[in-house]
């Protein structure tokens, strides 16, 4: 019964990690708890843009106009009430009822756009919304959706006059008026877009994809300039490098209007540039920083925040720089050089650890020790390209060292199979190793022509990994234990062990294979993509050839020596050996959740065995102690019960 339960408990725990881990992400179930930041964020745009044609000179203009502005700003006011809670809700709160009441004595138009402005900037800081596409928008699918979906109401040309624009009230709104563009930014068409505008035929259109709303919220923001604006704008940005720093990624590019850059540049130099730079948005993208040069920017930024006392976004500027900048460059670190690697790790680690506990001196010295370390490794990734011998060596020793362990694994659920005489449950076994190869190619296809493999992704699928496999390899370690402690092998396969092996525990067993060998896959699927970019293929091909003969060496030798071995120091021998896989992985698995910012650092003096899982912080060695010491009190407890049943 007790096997039984076990089984069935790491089938479903087996279910549940292998739809996070092949996902990438966990998909919130709930409603969005963004959306009200995001409605509230909408309001507040709508009436940037529109409170000019509702009020001028401290004079009403239009009574309907102005009754909206007044009904947009009541429920902006309820709406940043009922945000959640944040050390800036009082901020925003505050800033948002500054903005009612200067509707309400009908300010200067001006006036109130700046203020909407104060109030959106305090908003998006305290409540991160969604502001740019996550991949390069396709300006011509955009005008294929924008003739399907909005044509009919706003014209073929965005002059508010299609087929039906007469029978609306209102009236669609006229995306080619210039005027009206220049305070819009994208960002609030892609709002207007995918939440539509209450009492008007602004229909909402969030069925359509995240990818496709973007796609037209660009063709719509170009709709206000002629080809010949462009033109000027390509020019502009070609002659005055200087210009670049106005969109220094896509962010800025969807969240900055025309108006705002004019503030910088002058009115026509904003126009041309606007109109150039939203046909063209790759190239504000080719302005963001990257690798270490965005993990330098990225650790200013915290230590700056850190200094402001705002240690929030410090931590999350710190993860960002080690995540976003260190940690796609990090499998080519690590194949040439992997002390360095180590080096780069534990500096970060520590520099977190700082963060968090507010210590702004030693924050200071770790980010003066990273960026020695980021000038060796931009000496080390100097050469374009690696020697072939290093090529070789990287990925001989990259897939012996990821594929030894998934093999001891998945060679002791196989031993232990055949010693049960259960040679049918061996075939969930193979599908599952098998499996997880032919998951490993999928992934390696998907990183190298479909997707970028986030590094938080990276990392918690291979920390949730470990983590789950030390705790199966625990129970397993445990329970064969006893059965060794107990001495009666042969009477246990030959019984209980037959009937405990049902259906469901041969899709237990086929999924920790799985999981045990894809989790190894997976980074050495990212390893090798990164040695392949050093143009080193025959090198390559090489050290995978020599390591995948070593590996079928050691499986062999330890499959015929599991054969030979007697039933009960087999299991004696293979349940300490479970033991150690556990009190590795599960230092592993909390390891990569540090990195991933899941679990918290405290560094403490302690060498560094990466082979044995083994970091100087409090949280990996004290998740080891606890494994440990669940082990080895299970282990006495199952000796003292074998000993009390041999003498009675």
């Amino acid at each position: 019964m007790r096997i039984r339960i076990m089984l069935i408990a790491m089938r479903i725990w087996s279910i549940a990690l292998l739809a996070f881990c092949l996902n990438g992400t966990v998909h919130a179930q709930a409603s969005d708890p963004s959306a009200g930041a995001r409605q509230l964020w909408q309001l507040i745009d709508y009436v940037a843009v529109d409170y000019g044609g509702a009020v001028e000179h401290g004079a009403v203009a239009s009574e309907s106009e102005y009754a909206e502005m007044l009904d947009f700003t009541d429920n902006a006011v309820k709406q940043a009430a009922g945000l959640p809670p944040h050390a800036s809700q009082g901020a925003v709160s505050a800033a948002v009822a500054d903005l009612r009441a200067a509707v309400m004595r009908k300010a200067d138009a001006a006036d109130v756009k700046n203020l909407a402005h104060r109030a959106n900037a305090l908003l998006i800081a305290a409540y991160p919304i969604p502001v740019a596409p996550k991949a390069l928008p396709n300006l011509a699918r955009g005008a294929s959706l924008y003739a399907a979906q909005c044509a009919a109401c706003h014209g073929a040309a965005g002059h508010g006059d299609g087929a039906l624009a007469a029978t609306l009230d209102p009236k669609p709104i006229a995306f080619s008026d210039a005027e009206r563009a220049q305070s819009r930014s994208l960002m609030a068409l892609y709002q207007v877009v995918s939440q539509g505008v209450a009492g008007t035929s602004m229909a909402s259109f969030a069925a359509l994809p995240e990818a496709d709303r973007w796609d037209l919220a660009f063709f719509i923001g170009g709709l206000s300039f002629d080809a010949a604006a462009r033109a000027r704008g390509e020019k502009l940005w070609k002659d005055h490098p200087a210009l670049h720093a106005q969109f220094p990624d896509l962010a800025a590019v969807t969240t900055l209007t025309q108006e705002a850059i004019a503030a910088r540049t002058g009115m026509q130099t904003a126009h041309d540039l606007t109109a150039y730079i939203r046909s063209q948005p790759a190239q504000a993208e080719r302005q963001k920083p990257s690798g270490l040069a965005l993990s330098r920017a990225r650790l200013a930024e915290s230590l700056a925040a850190l200094h402001a006392g705002d240690r929030a976004a410090a931590t999350k500027l710190g993860l960002s720089a080690y995540l976003d900048g260190f940690e796609p460059i990090e499998p080519v670190v690590g194949a040439r050089n992997k002390s360095l690697l180590a080096a780069v790790e534990s500096a970060m680690l520590a520099y977190r650890s700082a963060v968090a506990g507010g210590d702004v001196a030693k924050a200071d010295a770790v980010g003066r020790e990273l960026a020695q370390l980021f000038t060796l490794v931009e000496a080390e990734l100097g050469d374009a390209k690696a020697d072939p011998m290093t090529t070789f060596v990287g990925a001989l020793t990259i897939l012996l060292r990821e594929g030894v362990e998934a093999l001891l694994i998945v060679i002791g659920i196989v031993a232990f199979l055949r010693k049960a005489q259960r040679k049918d449950v061996l075939l969930h076994v193979h599908a599952g190793w098998i499996g997880a190869l032919v998951a490993g190619v999928l992934t390696w296809v998907a990183a190298t022509y479909l997707v970028t493999i986030s590094g938080a992704s990276r990392e918690v699928s291979e920390g949730v990994g470990s983590v789950f496999a030390a705790l199966v390899l625990l129970s397993v370690g445990l329970w064969m234990h006893q059965k060794s402690s107990a001495g009666r092998w042969q009477e246990y396969l030959s019984g209980k062990l037959s009937a405990a092996m049902t259906r469901k525990t041969a899709w237990s067993l086929f999924a920790l294979s799985f999981i045990a060998v894809y989790r190894e896959v997976f980074e050495t699927v990212l390893f090798y993509s990164a040695l392949a970019a050093d143009g080193n293929g025959g090198a390559l091909l090489g050290g995978f050839i020599a390591a995948v003969v070593l590996l079928a060496m050691i499986g062999w030798v330890l499959l015929r020596s599991s054969a030979r071995m007697p039933i009960g120091k087999f299991f004696s021998f293979t349940s300490g050996f479970v033991a150690v896989l556990a009190v590795i992985l599960i230092g592993k698995g909390v390891a990569a959740l540090q990195e991933a910012g899941w679990v918290g650092v405290t560094p403490v003096s302690f060498p560094r065995i990466d082979m044995l899982g083994l970091l100087p912080t409090a949280e990996t060695l004290g998740s080891q102690a606890l494994i440990l010491a669940i082990l080895l009190a299970g282990f006495g407890f199952n000796r003292f019960f074998a000993a009390r049943r041999v003498k009675a």
